[in-house]
């Protein structure tokens, strides 16, 4: 796992959610006196243009803040910061897509410049770091020839802000950040006149968990989605969290666990020769038919079974069934990471496990690090310092938290059964407003937010047969952010452009 402190933008591991009451509608937002209204500060608008393909688009960004304010007092609560890119001259009926990242705890730069926006971080066509001094380039794979682009940064993200320490932890929460980044989206399309435009969310990671929570707040609140983009998903946060008592997660990554041993070749040759696809396919069929039922009565099989089930998971996974079964046939992940790899004194990484690290010593029980992060975070933070403050013209002393650092006080989960959950509105969201379409996209090697426990999310909301034909996967091979990897990035773009376009289909 990653340290609390980087576990922002690929999520904390703790529980879920319930309803709590609107921050507006506390006795101390109502005895609070009126202030006096501030003067907003103006935004820093600039023209730009990029060549894609045959077209030139011209553009105009947009950088600033919008101001989060109590229902009751109409005192400012939050400055939330944005960066919007509009075409200029754009065709009649131009969707609007607005897009975040996760953790909580992380700015929207993951999608902005490793894939949407208009330039993108370079990395190495694999998606390993290159040497310093880091640098932008142009995108030819942007999303603006699709739609408009508006990118959030939570409160506690990026530049956003609470106005005052105490009232931070009102944004802070499952809830309070829906509320407070639904409010954005209302105010963003009454200053711009977007109201009647075709919308559209994409949400990365925890980002997804915001998008489908969402997807019912806007709904209640008079805005419906044409269609969500879900990366690297996790909507049900008991398919992920490893914990006494929960084995799902262990059975959910498993097929995970098998694409990566297929990546570093740690499988038989005959498993070997197969596409990656096949081998996520045995996997998935072996934790559903006979991994999970053993886990229903893992101590009590017998000596053969106990040695037929080792065998069956060590073919799979690259892991001796010798290993397996002294875990009792619980690897969490940071075991199959540090085991994986042990001989050649190297670790797998968590957001994409096609990287390795080099720990201190080969014989600890995790890995130092995610060398997979570390790949990108020095990265994605100089080159965006760079394009706001120059490019852009945006100036502020302001640190700016592109992971984790500004979430000064725990999270609210919002539960009282353990994990949070956002597949329920959801799926309440698709009922209400059945012309929304859903695009699932995951990372055969992304251990943060595996495949199958996507795909398990999926099938336990138990949509009407008619819903479930607006909800599609795709799958990458590349790891939680697929879009670092050359191919992929291209394959996901391809991909949303064709889902914007079905969606808008009447």
């Amino acid at each position: 796992m990653l340290s609390t402190t980087l576990f922002a933008l690929f999520l904390f591991q703790a529980p879920g959610m319930t309803p709590a009451p609107r921050p507006a509608e506390t006795p101390q937002a109502q005895a609070r006196p009126a202030a006096t209204p501030e003067r907003e500060e103006p935004p820093v608008v600039v023209k730009k243009s990029i060549r894609v393909g045959s077209r030139t688009l011209n553009y105009t960004v947009t950088t600033g803040y919008m101001p989060i304010k109590n229902a009751v007092s109409g005192d400012t609560e939050a400055r939330i910061f944005f960066m919007a890119y509009t075409l200029d001259n754009p065709p009649a009926g131009r969707p609007l897509m607005f897009s975040f990242n996760g953790g909580p705890g992380s700015a929207s730069v993951w999608l902005h410049l490793g894939a949407l926006g208009p330039k993108r971080v370079k990395m190495m066509d694999d998606g390993l770091m290159p040497p310093p001094p880091y640098e932008l380039v142009d995108n030819d794979q942007t999303w603006l020839t699709e739609t408009d682009l508006v990118f959030i940064d939570p409160v506690g993200t990026g530049y956003s802000r609470a106005a005052r320490p105490d009232l931070a932890s009102k944004f802070f929460g499952v809830n309070g950040d829906i509320e407070s980044v639904g409010e954005f989206i209302r105010m963003y399309l009454g200053r711009n006149e977007r109201w009647s435009s075709p919308l559209f969310l994409v949400g990365e990671s925890y980002g997804t968990t915001r998008a489908s929570g969402l997807s019912n707040h806007l709904f209640e609140h008079g805005i419906g989605l044409n269609g969500i983009l879900l990366i690297s998903t996790v909507m049900n946060f008991q398919t992920i969290r490893f914990a006494d008592n929960n084995d799902l997660p262990l059975v959910l990554i498993l097929p995970s666990y098998a694409t990566t041993a297929w990546y570093h070749k740690r499988l038989s040759p005959q498993m070997q020769s197969r596409p990656v696809e096949q081998i996520a396919q045995e996997a998935r069929q072996f934790a559903a038919n006979e991994y999970m039922p053993a886990m229903l009565r893992i101590d009590t099989l017998s000596a053969a079974e106990r040695s037929a089930l080792a065998a069956k998971f060590s073919s799979l996974t690259g892991l001796s069934s010798d290993f397996i079964e002294r875990n009792n046939f619980r690897v969490e992940l940071d075991e199959f990471n540090k085991e994986l790899l042990r001989s050649e004194r190297r670790s797998t990484g968590r957001l994409d496990s096609r990287f390795k690290g080099i720990d201190r010593d080969a014989a600890g029980e995790g890995p130092d690090m995610d060398p997979s992060m570390s790949a990108i975070r020095t990265p994605y933070t100089a080159a965006f310092n760079s394009y706001v403050r120059g490019e852009l013209g945006f100036k502020s002393d302001v640190e700016y938290y592109i992971l984790g650092g500004g979430v000064t006080s725990p999270w609210n989960w919002n539960t009282n059964n353990g994990y949070a959950d956002t597949s329920i509105p959801l799926k309440n969201a698709m009922a209400k407003n059945p012309y929304m379409k859903i695009f699932v996209a995951q990372g055969y090697y992304d251990m943060a937010t595996p495949f199958y426990a996507a795909e398990y999310t999926v099938s336990a909301m138990n949509l009407d047969p008619q819903l479930r034909k607006n909800l599609s996967f795709s799958y990458y091979e590349a790891g939680h952010m697929m879009y670092i990897e050359k191919n992929s990035l291209k394959k996901l773009k391809d991909d949303a452009a064709a889902f914007i376009q079905m969606s808008l289909r009447r």
